[in-house]
């Protein structure tokens, strides 16, 4: 039996936080039993089939492409790792947004979590580290992909996966934060309209520089410019210590997205 420690959620820690949230990390996985695996695995084909039409067919039209750190690689080796961040990209948003909403607004689920023991922040934590498992599966794939067509052009590559774990934790926290401020199906639209021109605009399939100076800047706020830098470098081994300002920005991302999911979950249902 469950025991609901009120007393404890008037404030303090403990009114926020049970050190629990492997337990909605649980509940997830369960749920996930019954879903249709075409539907959870539709995120990580799509990068794929990208890489394959592009990498693989146009890079023999294009040849090699220059990085931003001056080295030159065949294309397929330049796209490859941008879309990988869009691999963890994908499965990261998936369960953190549509998923979230439905939980938060339909399915009154955090209503019922946070009846229990469990705080606001095991609840956003607990989502949010389930939302980064699937980002971490579809671009662990998609890195197994990328190693048997030699795309991995240096023993860095290695230290790809856990940029790609912060990437997705980085995405998954602010794609909460974000949806728990959404009242209405046609407002999840705007994530959409979002994420596709940051798809098209991150340096994905080609070089920065070929933007003007204005645009540039504007493309190198936006969080899929990070992740795409940081495992382009990994991948290629052209390491610089500029790539730290790359994973300061997923560490605040985090931050941000963890404080604002907490502070909304508690608002809604236990303010």
């Amino acid at each position: 039996m469950t025991i609901i420690d009120t007393p404890l959620r008037a404030g303090g820690v403990r009114a926020l936080w049970a050190g629990n949230p492997w337990a909605v990390v649980l509940r997830g996985l369960i749920a996930a039993r019954s879903s249709s695996f075409v539907v959870i695995l539709s995120g990580f084909f799509e990068p794929v089939l990208y890489l394959a039409s592009m990498g693989i067919g146009l890079g023999a039209l294009i040849g090699e492409v220059q990085t931003s750190s001056g080295a030159s690689v065949p294309y397929a080796a330049f796209i490859a790792p941008a879309l990988l961040a869009v691999s963890a990209m994908n499965g990261a948003i998936y369960d953190s947004t549509w998923n979230v909403f439905f939980k938060l607004n339909y399915g009154r689920l955090y209503e019922g979590m946070l009846a229990t023991s469990l705080g606001p922040l095991d609840v956003a934590l607990g989502e949010i580290l389930y939302a980064l498992l699937r980002g971490l599966v579809y671009a662990s794939g998609f890195l197994i992909i990328m190693q048997i067509w030699d795309l991995n052009l240096s023993w860095t590559a290695l230290l790809a996966l856990p940029a790609v774990a912060l990437i997705a934790f980085g995405f998954a926290s602010f794609g909460m934060a974000v949806t728990s401020y959404m009242k209405a199906f046609q407002h999840m639209d705007w994530i959409q309209f979002v994420l596709m021109p940051m798809f098209l605009f991150s340096a994905t399939f080609y070089p920065i520089t070929v933007y003007p100076a204005w645009l540039q800047t504007v493309v190198q706020a936006l969080p899929l410019w990070h992740g795409v830098e940081l495992l382009r470098g990994l991948t290629t081994g052209a390491l610089t210590p500029g790539m730290w300002w790359h994973v300061l920005y997923y560490v605040v991302m985090i931050a941000i997205g963890l404080v604002f999911t907490t502070r909304r979950l508690r608002a809604l249902f236990l303010g």
